[in-house]
């Protein structure tokens, strides 16, 4: 039996951890340890609850907006503020185009080197490539000579050794098996998904004023003004240029990302019964699409336990709760206990071995993050839960259309979406029906200028002597990588507890007080590897989740030295 350390498993954000015990060529038994502590949670305490969207957003650099939304969303359940029309639609707009070219820089630049070997297209003949690519897409750039000169540029970079994101991995594997015309089909697609995701992002910059970090939320709507007689607010000419990104995205993606997920998976079918995982999903749901207190959400919400389609619950987020028994925080209540987020703590405890060390002492605590339940279960969360509960609820009609295509092009039954390759298919599947989607909010956002409605903030509740002297709220978001939420408890205008369950918490979480594992560590037992010492096929698993180990823990040092001092004005 081989035991594996996977440190730091890289093409993620941030710090993650993966040890693993091989035997027989696959994998018995997996812990995930995120080796970095989040501590926004202390520093939001006794600020003013409308600025905690601002600092909740530096979570992340990656995710960039999720953050916020979900900040601004749980403040605002709190003091009771309702947002206008056009922020609800400017939310979903931003929120969407962070969910589109998150998947698509995932697909490209994050997971496909673990299909797709850069070598091997050096061999490949540019005709064949061509052929290929018009076989599976209209998409202009197919031609001969476009994929020679993709071909002669990996060349030149291999000549001058200047190879910069592809030099150091397992090319050669055996685990590698698309022939050399597809690896360089990919690698040109790669280079394009560079151009198109700086392009696409514009959105946030019309919208946000800047991307990552947008400066236009704010507690009660958005703080971008709506006017289509003033050049310096949302006009007519922005409704052209959302029209003119939304279409570009829309085109790419199902003439580029959508062939080529299909076209990738086709070589590799067995993975779609390897890293099934947990077989429980939930999702939050999210994008709404009217304005009262409980609004219809475009993506549905649910709770799916054991792969069971047929039945889908809501979700009751007093259900929910964080364990520490094997993280490293302690619990005034006792660290067997879980406590739900409005009463969570957040004391950390390191009590793991000194870095650098050999193995996680995992039948102790190990890890930085916590284990995240849902009625004690836990729960994958993610682009495949939410078009699972999508696909089991029926709405939006869009994504079982989808995905019954997918199934019949690679010519494989429902259950393959609970693997690996469903992780995979499932994302590429939620980019397209979410880029299709932000034409009708950009047409309703014209609409709302034509009639002259102009809102964009709920100001009645924007003084703090009109909430509750004590409240709590709730907010939530489908991030790219699955359900966020934000919960605040206020009291006397000021924040007295503050708490993040963030996606790759609930994936990438350790084992719960009963001893049963999370998603990650699941979901690994059972993954094939040829070459223990290049565990190209763990990272296949892991990097299907997309994990952004940021969201989850940030940084602190264990003999309590002082790393930096920051000053907010």
């Amino acid at each position: 039996m081989a035991h594996i350390v996977v440190d730091p498993v890289t093409r993620i954000e941030d710090h993650l951890r993966v040890e693993a015990e091989v035997d027989g060529g696959a994998v018995k038994e997996a812990w995930s340890s995120s080796t970095m502590f989040r501590g926004i949670e202390l520093i939001l305490r006794g600020r003013d609850p409308r600025d905690a969207w601002v600092f909740a957003q530096r979570i992340c650099g990656v995710c960039t907006t999720v953050h916020a939304i979900a900040s601004i969303r749980a403040v605002e359940k709190a003091i009771g503020a309702v947002p206008p029309p056009n922020a609800r639609l400017l939310r979903n707009l931003i929120m969407a185009a962070q969910n589109v070219q998150d998947h698509v820089v995932h697909f490209y630049h994050l997971h496909a080197l673990d299909w797709v070997d850069i070598v091997s297209a050096l061999d490949a003949d540019s005709a064949k490539t061509s052929s290929l690519a018009q076989s599976i897409s209209d998409w202009p750039l197919s031609s001969t000579t476009y994929f020679s000169g993709v071909r002669d540029r990996i060349k030149a970079f291999v000549q001058r050794g200047q190879l910069g994101p592809f030099t150091n991995a397992y090319w050669g594997h055996p685990a590698y098996r698309l022939p050399p015309e597809a690896n360089l089909l990919a690698v040109a697609h790669y280079l394009e998904a560079l151009d198109w995701q700086r392009r696409f992002i514009k959105i946030h910059a019309i919208l946000g004023g800047k991307n990552p970090h947008l400066q236009s939320f704010l507690v009660g709507g958005t703080a971008t003004p709506v006017d289509p007689d003033s050049q310096n607010s949302l006009n007519i000419d922005t409704i052209a240029a959302l029209d003119k990104l939304v279409a570009d995205g829309l085109d790419f993606v199902s003439r580029v990302y959508i062939p080529d997920v299909l076209a990738i998976a086709s070589f590799y079918k067995d993975w779609a019964s390897i890293g099934a995982g947990i077989g429980n999903y939930m999702a939050y749901g999210d994008y709404p699409e009217d304005d009262s207190e409980n609004p219809h959400l475009f993506l549905p919400t649910g709770v799916i336990h054991g792969r069971d389609l047929t039945k889908l619950d809501t979700v009751d987020q007093a259900k929910i709760t964080e364990q520490v028994a094997h993280s490293w925080y302690d619990y005034s209540v006792g660290d067997d206990k879980g406590l739900n987020p409005f009463k969570g703590e957040t004391s950390p405890h390191y009590t793991g071995p000194k870095p650098p060390y050999e193995r996680l002492e995992v039948a102790q605590k190990y890890s930085w993050l916590k284990s995240p339940r849902y009625d004690d279960a836990a729960m994958e969360v993610g682009p495949l839960a939410r078009m699972l509960v999508a696909y089991a609820s029926g709405r939006p009609a869009r994504v079982k259309e989808l995905v019954d295509k997918a199934l019949s092009t690679l010519g494989v039954g429902p259950a393959a979406l609970f693997s690996t390759l469903g992780r995979v298919a499932a994302r590429a599947i939620e980019a397209q029906v979410l880029v299709e989607s932000m034409d009708k909010w950009v047409r309703g956002l014209a609409e709302n200028m034509a009639r002259r409605d102009y809102r964009i903030q709920d100001n009645s509740k924007w003084d703090p002597s009109s909430w509750a002297r004590d409240c709590l709220g709730a907010g939530f978001h489908e991030a790219p990588r699955g359900a966020l939420g934000h919960w605040v408890h206020i009291s006397n205008g000021s924040i007295v507890n503050y708490q993040c369950v963030v996606p790759s918490t609930w994936n990438a979480g350790p084992r719960d007080a009963q001893g049963h594992p999370g998603p990650y560590e699941v979901a690994l037992v059972g993954t094939p590897v040829a070459k223990p010492e290049q565990p190209l096929e763990i990272l296949r698993t892991l990097h299907s989740f997309d994990p952004c180990m940021a969201c989850g823990v940030h940084v602190v040092d264990a003999t309590k030295r002082e790393l930096a001092r920051v000053r907010v004005m």
